[in-house]
């Protein structure tokens, strides 16, 4: 029989990874570096683009200038249904997974002040907008026959054999809540040039699992693994500021650009160290450690075309202008600086919104799209159709490009209004995971994958191909007044 063994401690200790911890990577993109969640069913209907445009609070997501575009005072709360739904491929195989939950994702108002003075200042307004967003997500990758690792085990005499691990399947799930709450100023010069600040304070709390399953020829057996530093929870808070100014050419076109700090996020992680101890035991630790990071600095340009009162068509386009960075306080911090450094891409993000009015009601519709947040990589992996080993190169690795597709209506009832959205969002990434190895060449510290019996080290990537496909629903009630 195979020996085993778990003790459970808690200590503060400075948390070991690879850069190859691939759900760390995946967080620091998805979550800590993405300021654009969404908001009312009006800026979801238009995919988020209303730079130029403004006229509530919800322009704090995009240029804080557009709380200036206000001339009334506004409230409005926004009930959001998602459904996301993950089909994860490997050889010949594949798995779907879906889930749908509801959630109040999107508060805001306006505060507006008219200025009766003689001076070209107009109004000075003061915004809320506060957006969530569900973190969850879960891929399942089917088993493949073709994996196979050899295993150095000992059977109940203490005899060395060898058996093989045959890949089973694999699973990355995160739960959580993402928001961000965002204060502001606009203010109106003359209806023809707005200027905006905001203070943007950002929070998080998630969960993270990294699980695989594989098969022992030796006795048939079935193991469920975990990978090493999961699960892992982590609770974030962070601050950024945005400025902005829009600036009208003449009665039919708008010029508007916006620029976000980075967010200097402070994230309290708790994690499970697995290691063999001196005696050839399975035991585990959990530990617990502090972390600073800063996304990249954003920038927004933007246009908008409005012809009359009854049309509006708006276009941003967003750049990262510095790399995501973690603060140096041990060798993980230093090695996915390196990995960001030399593979993350300067993001970028273009949308196009749309809005026609028909007396009181409303017709919107936008598109937006996202780039690769990752360059090319090119690791060591399993090929999926015959289980050798080799370089590959993928262009979408961790996370890939985004299209989102927005569509909505809405009416006014003068005190009153009422606006619906459907959204969809769809991206193509290839899933890397089973990757460990051993640090100094010392059994005590792995970046594999453990169970109470042993542990799977592998300096090898299993890759699967995920489709993520979202259909959301939004409604929003509102009040101007």
């Amino acid at each position: 029989m195979i020996k085993k063994s778990l003790a459970v401690l808690t200590v503060t200790a400075v948390f070991f990874a690879q850069a190859q911890d691939v759900s760390t990577l995946k967080n620091t993109v998805d979550v800590y570096s993405n300021s654009s969640l969404g908001s009312s069913a009006k800026w979801n209907a238009m995919a988020g683009s209303a730079g130029a445009l403004g006229g509530d609070a919800t322009a704090l997501m995009n240029n804080p200038a557009g709380l200036g575009v206000a001339i009334s005072s506004n409230i409005g709360g926004t009930l959001g249904v998602t459904n996301y739904k993950n089909v994860s491929s490997s050889g010949n195989q594949s798995t779907s997974f879906s889930n749908t939950m509801a959630d109040l994702t999107n508060a805001n108002g306006v505060a507006s002040f008219q200025l009766l003075t003689e001076t070209p200042w107009k109004f000075v307004n003061l915004g809320v907008n506060i957006s969530s967003r569900n973190l969850d997500s879960y891929a399942e990758t089917p088993g493949n026959t073709n994996i196979i690792i050899p295993k150095e085990l000992e059977d109940s005499m203490g005899t060395p054999v060898t058996g093989n691990l045959n890949f089973l399947g694999h699973g990355y799930d995160r739960t959580g809540l993402q928001t961000k709450m965002s204060v502001g100023i606009g203010a109106n010069y003359d209806n023809a040039f707005f200027v905006g600040a905001g203070l943007n304070f950002h929070s998080s709390n998630l969960e993270q699992f990294d699980t695989a399953r594989f098969g022992l020829d030796l006795d048939n057996s079935v193991t469920e693994f975990d990978k090493q530093y999961t699960p892992f929870s982590e609770l974030g808070s962070g601050f950024s500021a945005s400025v902005g100014v829009i600036g009208k050419l003449n009665n039919q076109f708008r010029l508007g650009a916006a620029l976000e700090t980075p967010t200097w996020w402070q994230i309290e992680r708790v994690y499970t160290d697995y290691y063999t101890d001196v005696d050839g035991y399975i035991s585990y630790e959990t530990l617990a450690e502090d972390r600073t990071f800063s996304s990249p600095l954003k920038a927004t340009l933007s246009a908008a075309f409005v012809p009359n009162k009854n049309f509006s068509l708006n276009v941003d386009y967003g750049l990262g202008l510095t790399k995501p960075r973690y603060k140096v306080q041990g060798p993980a911090e230093t090695e996915l600086n390196s990995f960001l450094a030399d593979h993350s891409t300067a993001s970028s993000e273009i949308k196009v919104g749309a809005e026609y009015r028909i007396k009181a009601l409303r017709l919107r519709g936008g598109f937006a799209h996202a780039s690769n947040p990752f360059d090319a990589v090119s690791i060591s992996a399993y090929n999926n159709t015959n289980g050798s080993v080799g370089n590959q190169t993928f262009d979408n690795l961790i996370l890939g490009s985004r299209n989102t597709v927005g569509l909505g209506a809405g009416y006014d009832f003068k005190s009153f209004y009422i606006d619906l959205a459907y959204q969809n969002m769809n991206s193509e990434y290839t899933n890397p995971f089973l990757f460990g190895s051993v640090a100094n060449d010392s059994p005590r510290y792995t970046t594999g994958y453990h169970s109470g019996d042993f542990d799977i080290s592998e300096e090898v990537s299993a890759v699967s191909t995920v489709k993520n496909t979202q259909n959301n629903l939004f409604l929003t009630l509102g009040w101007k007044f």
